[in-house]
């Protein structure tokens, strides 16, 4: 091994010795090694927004489902600031890697927004909008069949058309299906490809949806324990998905894919004596090209039945699904415009607020919304988009605030959004 001279004159005079030396640099050439596939990326997304007819109250207060995909009301925003470190398998049978993402800003997880039948829409740890620590997993890959790879740890949800990372949607604001999901998991989750047309992923985590890291799901409540003090079983949730991808033999229709999912477990209101509910989320989802080269189509179905019964406040079960269809143009290598519509039906309180105007059968109603999205990579690495919305309710009155009013009282059925969004990816 070649040392350099300095470390030859500290041999010399004793205080160090070769064989030392040599392992330090040893162990200094590993890390190198392991840091020099390690890479860094993330974006900083802000928006300026305008919504006519709107207050300037925070969209947690009053009921309002843009608020549900991260509208903001009238002004600028800092959405989100994302950073990772990604550290991906090599090849090899035993491969390893890691993955670890800060998200800090209002849209950061846990969400400053409303919840559904009081189970918070994502959130693993912090203050709400200040920031998390969003994924933080081991990869490790077995050499079973194809090879089974495995996340062990914090992981982003395995089903839904959009996701959490700002720069990879269609659309500036989020859907009503994205809503009604969970978004994180803590636990394990396996993943196969069978062949190049199906992919198996199966796992277990702790939550339907974490609030914290550490958050556990509760269970039966058991009659023994220390002085006779309630205790509680911690349940687990269940989840897996199969994905198809067409073949390059499939001609226009080579790519396209087909998911299908479901995530069951409780909620992570550990320690409650009131009687958790459960969640059950199922998932369609697909992507198809058309005849057209430039044009892609894809539509969504989400539907989450929450499980009521033996819960305090509500002994009935809730059920909200949505329905979804998009449309994509890459007109040129930098413009695109992106089209989204959906329909959303929710029975019982699962998702509106109790003070919103005419809602009827407690809490019953339905929901449409139209996003129309341009989008222009004018700067390197920034996407520019221009985003205009439109939600409506059918029964009652939803968004807005009475002149003066200091508790939720909503006096219309409409709401519209124009939001101006720049993202910057490094």
């Amino acid at each position: 091994m070649k040392f350099n001279k300095w470390t030859v004159a500290l041999a010399a005079i004793g205080v160090v010795s070769l064989a030392s030396a040599a392992r330090a640099d040893e162990q200094m050439n590993a890390v190198q090694t392991a840091l020099s596939s390690t890479t860094l990326s993330g974006y900083v997304d802000t928006a300026a927004t305008w919504r006519p007819g709107t207050d300037s109250g925070p969209a947690t207060v009053f009921p309002n489902l843009p608020a549900y995909a991260f509208a903001k009301n009238d002004g600028f925003s800092l959405n989100a600031v994302d950073i990772a470190l990604n550290k991906p398998e090599d090849e090899s049978p035993w491969a390893a890697g890691y993955h670890v993402e800060l998200m800090l800003g209002p849209d950061s997880i846990p969400l400053g927004n409303a919840a559904i039948a009081g189970i918070p829409i994502g959130g693993i740890g912090g203050s709400a909008g200040l920031g998390s620590l969003r994924q933080a997993y081991v990869t490790l890959r077995t050499p079973v069949g194809n090879g089974i790879d495995w996340k062990v740890g914090v992981f982003d949800t395995i089903i839904g058309y959009e996701s959490t990372s700002d720069p990879l949607d269609p659309n500036y604001t989020r859907s009503y299906g994205y809503s009604i999901e969970p978004t994180t998991h803590t636990g394990v989750l396996a993943t196969y490809k069978v062949n190049d047309m199906v992919t198996v992923s199966a796992g277990i985590a702790n939550t339907w949806n974490a609030d914290t890291i550490a958050s556990r799901g509760t269970g039966p409540e058991l009659s023994f324990g220390l002085n006779n003090n309630a205790t509680f079983e911690s349940q687990k949730t269940y989840m897996g998905s199969l994905a198809f991808t067409a073949p390059d033999s499939a001609g226009f229709m080579k790519g396209a894919t087909l998911t299908l999912g479901v995530i069951n477990g409780t909620s992570s209101a550990e320690g409650s004596a009131t009687g958790i509910p459960s969640m059950t989320s199922w998932y369609v989802g697909m992507t198809l090209p058309t005849p057209v080269t430039a044009l892609k189509v894809g539509a969504a179905f989400d539907y989450l039945d929450i499980h009521n019964g033996g819960t305090t406040a509500n002994s009935s079960d809730d059920s909200t699904w949505v329905a979804g269809l998009y449309g994509s143009l890459q007109a040129t290598d930098k413009l695109s415009f992106n089209l989204r519509g959906e329909y959303l039906s929710s029975a019982g309180s699962g998702l509106y607020d109790a003070n919103a105007a005419g809602v009827v059968n407690g809490g019953s109603n339905a929901a449409e919304e139209l996003t129309a999205t341009v989008q222009y990579q004018m700067w390197a690495n920034v996407l520019s988009r221009l985003e205009f919305r439109w939600d409506h309710v059918e029964h009652g009155n939803f968004f807005g605030q009475a002149e003066g009013a200091t508790v939720s009282t909503p006096n219309r059925a409409n709401d519209f959004l124009l939001a101006l969004n720049l993202i910057y990816q490094f």
